[in-house]
């Protein structure tokens, strides 16, 4: 049985689906046109939706359209250069402070399925097994991911690689 939704459903988590779109693509016309396909898919699929959040099911169809754009991108990558020119990435504004700018790099420097689980987890406030759901991958792979996301975060935050949590065992 399915969990059905309303338009007013989907408009209110348009704001979430755009910044999770922007984590993956840093870019703000090509995360436009991510969350546009997320909706589309989700309006011709709405039947299918079963049972659990409405927030985790979108984020996954988001996910699985991110990496489907990303495989296709990849394998036509020749024909697309001639084709077309390379979107150029938004200035950051004139009020933005160097910290957050520096964030924002550091950020953006780590690998795609970091950036997912991050935004999904630490801004979206999704839990490790919505996260697991969301992008169809084990709870521990969640947690392991998750961490050295953080870790990775903070070396290149700090500039230097972070001392190992290690534990003695007797």
């Amino acid at each position: 049985m399915s969990q059905d939704f309303t338009d007013d459903d989907l408009r209110e988590l348009l704001p979430r689906l755009r910044r999770f779109a922007c984590s993956l693509t840093r870019n703000e016309n090509s995360a436009d046109d991510l969350v546009q396909s997320c909706l589309e898919r989700a309006l011709s699929r709405r039947e299918r939706r079963g049972e659990g959040d409405l927030r985790a099911w979108m984020f996954q169809i988001m996910y699985r359209r991110f990496i489907d754009g990303e495989r296709r991108a990849k394998r036509y990558a020749g024909l697309l250069s001639l084709f077309s020119s390379r979107e150029e990435e938004l200035a950051p504004s004139p009020e933005d402070i160097a910290l957050s700018r520096a964030a924002l790099a550091d950020f953006a420097r780590l690998q795609p399925e970091q950036r997912a689980l991050l935004v999904l987890v630490s801004v979206e406030g999704l839990s490790y097994q919505e996260a697991a759901a969301t992008l169809d991958i084990p709870i521990g792979t969640v947690m392991s991911r998750l961490s050295r996301a953080r870790r990775a975060l903070r070396e290149l935050n700090e500039g230097a690689p972070a001392a190992p949590n290690l534990r003695i065992m007797k």
